[in-house]
């Protein structure tokens, strides 16, 4: 998620304003993400009528196709929950969750657009959070905007919570280790994160041993943060990067993608206001692969 802190120089902008021009975007699109509530000052939604204080911490995610352009694609999808107000899926391993610059396939997106909208109802999905083509495991998806905009708050108050479970390169001998260290983009590569002081936002990982193998070890990472790549980042920061991992790994590492599953996922649903649990088993990749047991 994108942040910024006003300064002198933006104060008494509406916020449509701002958001279109810290991203590049047209005002009609900064509208949208408004109204979809992916646009926040000091943790709290925003209107597009509010106009930005001195100070204020706004927060954005970026903009990405909404799922109301998109023609619907059938393909199979791993369904955990369903009810009138979410739908928590297992995302497959190698599928990219939504439309974007360089995705020329069809994307999870596509096929929930498909999904939700077999009868005479129109159901917008609505994307809360995402992981990369190459994760797989739990997402929740919002069936309508007050869902939507419930979930994603919780991902600001970080009362969401999402455990991860990756085979790494290397023993480690600590029962845990925790990185706390900043990421922002790699000066030397705009495809990749790195561990920076320059344009850094703060990020800590616990990573948490689950079992140790001759040449790696399984673990369970505990995000503070939500940066991007922030686990695969702190584990090569680590010096035990992610098995697989074509940005931040090993280079003679022939594998076909990296090792990560989004194993546990937490949060207050939307109309009941319980707290919600899901989890997956460990993916078949991972035991066709690196058998552990």
């Amino acid at each position: 998620m994108n942040q910024w802190t006003v300064t002198t120089h933006d104060v008494g902008k509406r916020i449509d304003v701002f958001i279109s021009e810290k991203l590049n975007l047209s005002r009609s699109k900064a509208s949208e993400m408004i109204k979809d509530g992916i646009v926040f000052g000091n943790d709290t939604c925003l209107k597009s009528k509010y106009k930005v204080k001195l100070n204020d911490i706004i927060k954005a995610e970026d903009y990405h196709v909404k799922a109301s352009t998109l023609e619907g694609v059938a393909m199979a999808l791993d369904i955990v929950f369903e009810d009138r107000d979410i739908l928590v899926l297992n995302k497959q391993r190698g599928l990219v969750v939504h439309p974007g610059k360089g995705v020329h396939e069809p994307t999870l997106l596509h096929g929930l657009v498909h999904y939700l909208n077999q009868g005479d109802e129109v159901i917008k999905p609505g994307m809360v959070h995402r992981i990369d083509r190459d994760t797989s495991g739990l997402l929740v998806i919002a069936k309508n905007d007050k869902a939507h905009t419930f979930l994603a708050d919780q991902l600001v108050d970080k009362t969401m919570a999402r455990t991860y479970l990756a085979l790494v390169h290397g023993v480690i001998e600590d029962a845990m280790i925790t990185i706390e260290a900043p990421i922002g983009m790699d000066p030397l590569n705009t495809k990749k994160m790195s561990v920076t002081e320059k344009n850094s936002k703060y990020a800590k990982t616990d990573f948490i041993v689950k079992q140790r193998f001759d040449t790696m070890t399984l673990v369970e990472c505990h995000l503070y943060t939500g940066r991007t790549h922030q686990i695969r980042v702190h584990a090569a920061y680590s010096g035990h990067p992610l098995l697989g991992d074509p940005l931040y790994g090993i280079d003679d590492d022939k594998s076909s993608g990296h090792y990560l599953v989004a194993y546990q996922l937490q949060f207050i649903h939307p109309r009941t206001h319980q707290r919600v649990s899901y989890q997956v088993d460990i993916p078949e990749y991972f035991e066709q692969a690196y058998p552990l047991k």
